[in-house]
């Protein structure tokens, strides 16, 4: 079945398309979760070996690096991907050669402006050095764009998953060993160049492809069409979030915008495990259920109601027993300061935990104009309270305003119910109440155990019991039926 083609001008054959696409969900769902568990693991260590200033210079470096890759990338390589008749070698080269002239154009930018980065965020010597370590990995992801699109067209995501894993390993490996031997921003600058070369080899190795230019106009005229407006609308989250942190760069300095990054990534954690997974499947599930309004209600209620269930209850834990954790571990003390922020950026993630979906929703069902403009909303309230909030009063004035841009999102709650009335008081009220609840319990009880890994033990045990005895005794045992509803409708429209 292999070699039965559509047509003459399709790789691979509609059965295979069907088989390699059921193939990949499990793939790259088992990716997510082993790469997430790496950086988790490898994050717990760079927190206690690393310190505010380099985890500010790699955040705000970083920052500028995908801010001007943005402008590097005009959308050719998902045109290629989305092209519906096999591309030509002028096709694939003339690609690469228009990304390698874009990259080298940014490169140059960086080599220039590095004078004038240096000044304005406070860099180091090993500052200057990692920003043109993260130059380079700018090309050498360049060098990978054509072997990853022949192997995304032919849905070989095995292929395409394995350089990824390994490349996530071997820089979180380099990284942690030589945060802990005190290389400082030396480790991020080796770790992303060994990461970058490793890549590069691994999936030449798996899908080899001689690169070569040439330039066709009607090329780039064809893969422009539908390039650059997939490109546009990648922009506004670019300059959401990338450029807000260059902003605060040169409010708050390298310091602040370490102890921002400490409480985002801490406070990201509950959404990294138990949301991205749902939403990779549920955006071609509610697509699948625009014909079947009430089922596809029950199904919006079931998943947002899947991920609060578990991500209220973390966020609330981990705002809780942070206090006791960067005080029981003696390298965490560097990092008190943003227990204040991690609040006020734990609500901008409590509500991220459904609006994420909805915006899925939104978008599986067509309405991507109003996605549009709720992320220029959110971009507005983010260049104008943040950066305000920052300069009067610090590093928790940013926090405060992560946490009210969060808030804005009952906006988009309200607009997703009128076209789709799902359940409010089931897939978010009652996850948020009994999250609450054992929020109250925890800090109640917090105040009379000893500052200890035992407490947090302790605490966390007691806070799983509360929670689950508060949601049965709103749910009654229909919880863990729904619970396999919600699973078992997803994953079924899923396939």
């Amino acid at each position: 079945m292999e070699n039965e083609h559509l047509d003459p001008t399709t790789e691979i054959s509609l059965e295979t398309v069907k088989e390699r696409s059921v193939r990949g969900v499990v793939v790259l769902t088992g990716r997510t979760f082993l790469l997430q568990v790496i950086a988790l693991v490898a994050q717990l260590f760079l927190f206690a070996y690393l310190g505010k200033y380099e985890f500010g210079v790699f955040a705000i470096v970083s920052a500028i690096i995908n801010f001007l890759v943005y402008f590097s990338d005009i959308g050719l390589a998902a045109a290629l991907i989305q092209k519906k008749e096999k591309p030509t070698d002028t096709d694939l080269k003339t690609t690469f050669f228009i990304q390698q002239l874009l990259v080298v154009a940014i490169i140059t930018v960086v080599v220039v402006l590095t004078p004038f980065f240096t000044q304005k965020y406070s860099l180091n010597h090993d500052g200057q050095i990692l920003l043109y370590a993260l130059a380079l990995s700018l090309f050498f992801s360049s060098l990978k764009s054509i072997p990853s699109v022949l192997l995304e067209r032919k849905l070989e995501f095995v292929k395409l998953v394995f350089p990824q894993i390994l490349e996530q390993l071997v820089y979180n490996v380099i990284l942690v060993v030589m945060a802990m031997k005190g290389f400082g921003l030396m480790s991020f600058t080796v770790a992303v160049i060994v990461r970058g070369i490793v890549g590069l080899i691994t999936i030449y190795i798996l899908q080899p492809w001689v690169p070569g230019f040439a330039f066709s106009k009607r090329t780039l005229s064809g893969l422009f069409k539908f390039g650059i407006p997939y490109q546009v609308n990648t922009f506004l989250a670019t300059f959401k979030d990338d450029g807000i942190t260059i902003i605060l760069g040169g409010i708050l300095g390298p310091i602040g915008v370490g102890i921002l990054s400490f409480a985002q990534k801490l406070a990201r954690i509950p959404l990294t495990f138990f949301m991205d997974t749902v939403t990779r499947v549920t955006f071609p599930a509610f697509s699948r259920m625009q014909d079947a309004p009430d089922h596809l209600e029950r199904s919006v209620t079931r998943s947002i109601f899947f991920i609060c269930l578990l991500v209220f209850p973390s966020l609330v834990g981990i705002v809780v027993l942070s206090p006791i954790l960067v005080r029981v571990i003696p390298r965490y003390n560097q990092w008190i300061p943003a227990l204040v922020p991690l609040i006020f950026i734990s609500v901008n993630f409590f509500f991220a935990a459904a609006t994420t979906q909805l915006t899925n929703l939104l978008n599986a069902i067509g309405k991507i104009k109003i996605t549009f403009y709720l992320m220029i909303m959110w971009t507005a309230l983010t260049w104008l309270l943040i950066p305000i909030l920052a300069s009067k009063f610090g590093v928790t004035g940013a926090s405060l305003g992560y946490g009210l841009v969060g808030a804005s999102s009952i906006i988009a709650i309200l607009i997703a119910k009128k076209y789709v009335n799902f359940s409010l008081t089931d897939s978010m009220i009652k996850p948020a109440i009994g999250a609450f609840v054992m929020g109250v319990f925890l800090v109640i009880a917090r105040r009379f155990l000893p500052v200890s890994i035992n407490s947090m033990i302790l605490l966390t045990l007691a806070g799983v019991i509360i929670y689950g005895t508060s949601m049965l005794s709103l749910m009654g045992l229909s919880l863990a039926e729904d619970i396999k509803k919600s699973l078992k409708t997803l994953l079924n429209k899923a396939s």
